[in-house]
Formats: C-alpha cells, sequence, structure tokens
C-alpha cells in the first residue's frame, strides 16, 4: 500500500472516529473533542519502549511510551513455564543478541486514543493506552514470537506473524479479538494489505539464525515464499515462490528469502530485499516474472564472513515515495543509506548510518527517515537531493519506525 493513500485512509477512519464513535475520557487526553496529531512511532526494540517524533520538519520528540508496562507479571509467566523460558532465552540469545526484543511494531488505532504492538520476547499483542499508559487487551500468539504487523487501511484490523508457529492472526485493533488467522511459509515475517483492503501479503523469511549461510546451504533455510490471502476470508489466494523466479533470470545462487517490501502506487510492481544481498528486485505482479535487479555498493569495510551478518541481512528497510519517483533503502550491514530513482535505479548519495534497520516515509512524503539501530537515533534523508536533514536520539536500538496519530494535546502516557 502506498503511503499516500495510507494517510488518507488514516485521515478518514480518524475523522469517523472521532465524530461517531468516541466517547469522552476523563482524562486530559481527551479524544472526543480533541484533534488528532500526525506522528511517528519508534519502537526501542532492547529498551520496551517507543518514542513519539513529529511526523516532518525537525522531527522533533513529542514523548515516550512505556510498552512493557506489565513486565514483572510476564517475567513470572515466563519464569514458571520451563518451555516459556527456553524460548525467551533463545530469542535472547539469537534474534536478540544477546537482549531482550520488547517491541517489534507499533500502530496507532484510529481514534489516537491507543498504540498496538507486537512484543517477540512476551509473544504477544498489547493495545496500549496512550493516556494512562496501561493495558487495555492483550493477545498471546500462538508459539513463542511475535513479529511484524500491518493495519488493515481502514484501520479496523491488525495482521501479526506469529513467527516459530507459521501462521499470521488477524486481529480486530480496539478489541484484540481475532477474526481469523492462515497459515504461511517458515518463519513469516512482512505484512502488507493492499490498498482496497482485500488481501494480505505475508513474506516468510526461514530460518535466519543458523550459521548454513554459504549459497550452497541455502536450502536448509526452510520453506520462503509470499503468501497471499483473502482478508476477508482468509483463503489463500496465491503462493509465489521467488526460488523459481530468481533461478529464472540466472541468480541461483541469491537468497529467496523475500525481506521488507514496498509496492509501486498502482500496487503493479513488488521491490523487494532479499537475504545477503546488497540491493533488491522489481517484480511484476501482473507477469509473474522479476523485471529488474538492483545492485547497491559494497562497504569495503564490511565482513565478508555471512555468518556476522544480522540474522542474515545484508540490506533490510525500504520505502517508496509517495508520487512513485523514488525509492529509500537501509543499507543494514554496510551502514548507509540511500534513495533509488525508480525509474534508472540509480542510486544517489550514500548517507552514512549506524546499521540502518528500517526506511519509511515521512508525513508529508518529502522525506525517507530510517532507524539507525547502531546509533540509537532516526535520521532523515531528503528524497529530492538524496542527503540528510536531520537525526534525532532515541532509545536503545530502534527498529520498526511508523507513521501514528495522537491527540493533538498528547504529551506522553502518564506512567513515564
Amino acid at each position: 500500500m502506498s503511503a499516500f493513500r495510507a494517510r488518507h485512509a488514516w485521515s478518514i477512519a480518524a475523522a469517523l472516529a472521532l465524530t461517531v464513535t468516541a466517547p469522552a475520557t476523563a482524562t486530559g487526553a481527551s479524544t472526543a473533542s480533541a484533534d488528532l496529531r500526525e506522528v511517528m512511532f519508534v519502537g526501542n526494540n532492547w529498551e520496551g519502549t517507543a518514542d513519539v517524533i513529529k511526523s516532518g520538519g525537525d522531527f522533533a520528540k513529542v514523548g515516550r511510551i512505556n510498552v512493557i508496562p506489565d513486565k514483572d507479571a510476564r517475567m513470572a509467566e515466563i519464569n514458571a513455564d520451563p518451555i516459556k523460558w527456553i524460548a525467551f532465552m533463545t530469542i535472547r540469545n539469537s534474534v536478540g543478541e544477546g537482549h531482550d526484543q520488547f517491541v517489534d511494531d507499533m500502530y496507532s488505532t484510529p481514534d489516537g486514543r491507543s498504540m498496538v504492538v507486537s512484543r517477540p520476547s512476551f509473544a504477544d499483542v498489547v493495545s496500549i493506552d496512550l493516556a494512562s499508559g496501561g493495558i487495555n487487551w492483550r493477545f498471546p500468539v500462538s508459539g513463542f514470537r511475535a513479529d511484524h504487523m500491518a493495519v488493515s487501511p481502514d484501520g479496523t484490523r491488525v495482521a501479526v506473524s506469529a513467527s516459530t508457529s507459521n501462521t499470521v492472526h488477524v486481529l480486530d485493533i480496539n478489541t484484540g479479538k481475532q477474526a481469523g488467522s492462515f497459515a504461511t511459509g517458515d518463519k513469516p515475517h512482512e505484512n502488507i494489505f493492499t490498498s482496497d483492503g482485500k488481501q494480505i501479503w505475508n513474506m516468510a523469511i526461514g530460518d535466519v539464525n543458523t550459521a548454513t549461510d554459504a549459497p550452497w546451504l541455502d536450502w536448509t533455510k526452510g520453506d520462503r515464499k509470499i503468501t497471499v490471502v483473502d482478508a476477508t476470508t482468509f483463503k489463500q489466494v496465491k503462493v509465489i515462490d521467488m526460488r523459481e523466479r530468481l533461478d529464472a533470470i540466472g541468480l541461483t545462487d541469491y537468497s529467496d528469502a523475500v525481506r521488507p517490501a514496498a509496492f509501486s502506487p498502482d500496487e503493479s510492481k513488488l521491490y523487494f530485499q532479499v537475504s545477503f544481498f546488497n540491493g533488491f528486485f522489481e517484480y511484476d505482479i501482473a507477469t509473474d516474472r522479476i523485471t529488474r535487479t538492483k545492485t547497491l555498493p559494497k562497504n569495503p569495510a564490511t565482513s565478508t564472513d555471512r555468518t556476522t551478518w544480522v540474522n542474515d541481512s545484508r540490506h533490510h528497510g525500504i520505502s517508496m515515495k509517495p508520487d512513485g519517483t523514488k525509492l529509500c533503502v537501509a543499507g543494514t550491514m554496510d551502514d548507509y543509506a540511500t534513495v533509488v530513482d525508480r525509474a534508472t535505479l540509480q542510486e544517489g548519495p550514500l548517507v552514512p548510518a549506524s546499521k540502518p534497520y528500517w526506511a519509511t516515509v515521512s508525513g508529508d512524503g518529502k522525506s525517507c527517515v530510517v532507524s539507525e539501530s547502531g546509533a540509537d537515533q532516526v535520521t532523515a534523508i531528503d528524497f529530492s537531493t538524496g542527503k540528510k536533514t536531520v537525526s534525532v536520539p532515541v532509545g536503545d536500538h530502534p527498529q520498526r519506525v511508523r507513521l501514528a496519530h495522537v491527540p493533538a494535546n498528547w504529551t506522553g502516557t502518564t506512567a513515564d
């Protein structure tokens, strides 16, 4: 879904919620009468917080949210169950790089009153009240880890990957009740709703924590595929195996683990990254083939030992300017981000960044915003010039960055 359509879908949903459904609250942050303010949520994965920053301009900090207010209760449950404890410690010592993973993905509800967040180490999704900081509802996912999410264009449902059970749960964003679920390939990762809300695309990335990273051992990584389902019935529409498409253009040694991806505005093309590759591909949906390959520069300081790359990443994070003319790419292990012209695939300046882990688009569509997980900051890059405009300090190990809405007078939760 394009960022332009997403912002307008949020605006419509928020307006309807405010004028029709939102009750008055007893707190100072009364969303019944207050206008909403567009912001960005920045998830500080290792810290268990989310910084809220402006969605454009100087991207200054607005407030902070504690996304693990129930940490003591969750840890008591984990310590009382040997299986959960083993899973918790496995996450810490593998994908967490020695740290707990407390926030992966986040969205606001249409009325701007709550944040919905997936918490990998706690294997759940929770809704957090933005006025009190308390938990509205909690949904434990199947298996032992929650991962990437996506919100429907109307803002009413959230899809979350349960990465160890090869399942995507689709929840009512206001109540946390499950509307449905569907099976995926191994280790579901990215989720994308189409702009009409009719389909969900899920990308399964396979086993990214094994040391079998040589190209000839790629088959050991599991069943990696894109699963497309009907967003109402959750029945499978089609499965896309990029192994066949990569082999067709002679790239037999390339991984078929599709990582972050972005649709073109008309959703005729999908631009996606794969494990171990410093670049991305263009996939034509109608003809079902990879039409272009873009290889981006390597950082000579980056180790050639693929087992040292975090979770099989090389580049992890891609977004598109709302008018479809530019792409922004996070060169994670190569320590840069860059804007790429979509027509020519020519990259712009390589903007130094410390392990950039995600790329998204500012509220006004003028900037690409990347999370620098190695420097604990987010950095904005101007789409028109390809140059950095500002960096803003955030918490420990920022990863996902999402556009969101909060009440106009909101400055933080009371539980901060």
